[in-house]
């Protein structure tokens, strides 16, 4: 990805996938994935096809943007390995990100960035971003699984706590999610080096606390999130 692509910070990306996947997952997934399948298929069975999953990742990091995907799978999809994005390595989840992608009905990935995170508060700004997300996706859906949150949006939804682990479409978004912030945080490290922006994705981890007292913020830093200094510092 190039730095170009990271602009403007209302990001947009969508696309539609084939619809299907061909992988067969083995008996034990199978079961598994059923299990978080039960949102989607009580709504599949009541005739409702296009149900999006729309998940965040990004709103703990002090630095960068959030960054919201919103996934519409087929109905009655077992794709193998999906789940809630922090139970997968890294490895798992560049794995997965294509074959969400194809296999999905249509994707819908939305930003919003530290500027306007400051201005309206991080819960607005997710908010913000799933509503853009929605909006974005090619196929219009008829109802919304939201991890733990409630859109203002004139659509039928459902709020489920962690719902990443619990709804296949949530957990499918997750990952998209993940791996897309990944990659600008990854640009953001070599734009402004010192960080470890790559390394620790803008979370508050003791050196990243260490490198933004000694460097002071970077331009994709949120001012509003408070920082005391560290131990270390003073």
């Amino acid at each position: 990805m190039k730095l170009s692509e990271l602009q403007p910070w209302q990001l947009k990306m969508a696309g539609r996938g084939e619809g299907f996947c061909e992988l067969a997952p083995d008996d034990s997934e199978a079961e598994r994935l059923r299990g978080i399948s039960q949102y989607e298929e009580a709504l599949w069975a009541g005739g409702v096809e296009f149900v999006a999953g729309l998940d965040e990742v990004g709103r703990g990091p002090i630095a960068g943007p959030v960054v919201v995907a919103a996934v519409i799978l087929p109905p009655h999809i077992l794709l193998p390995g999906v789940n809630d994005s922090k139970k997968l390595s890294a490895k798992k989840r560049w794995q997965l990100e294509p074959l969400i992608r194809r296999a999905s009905v249509a994707w819908a990935l939305a930003a919003v960035g530290p500027h306007e995170i400051d201005r309206i508060n991080i819960l607005a700004a997710t908010k913000l971003a799933m509503c853009r997300a929605v909006k974005m996706l090619p196929v219009r859906p008829q109802h919304l699984l939201v991890d733990a949150l409630e859109l203002p949006l004139p659509l039928p939804q459902t709020a489920i706590v962690k719902g990443d682990a619990k709804s296949i479409s949530i957990g499918a978004a997750s990952i998209l999610a993940k791996c897309h912030r990944d990659r600008m945080m990854a640009v953001y490290d070599e734009l402004y080096p010192g960080y470890g922006l790559a390394g620790h994705a803008g979370y508050p981890t003791l050196a990243h606390k260490q490198a933004v007292w000694q460097l002071g913020y970077s331009p994709i830093h949120r001012r509003s999130f408070v920082l005391k200094p560290p131990k270390q510092a003073k």
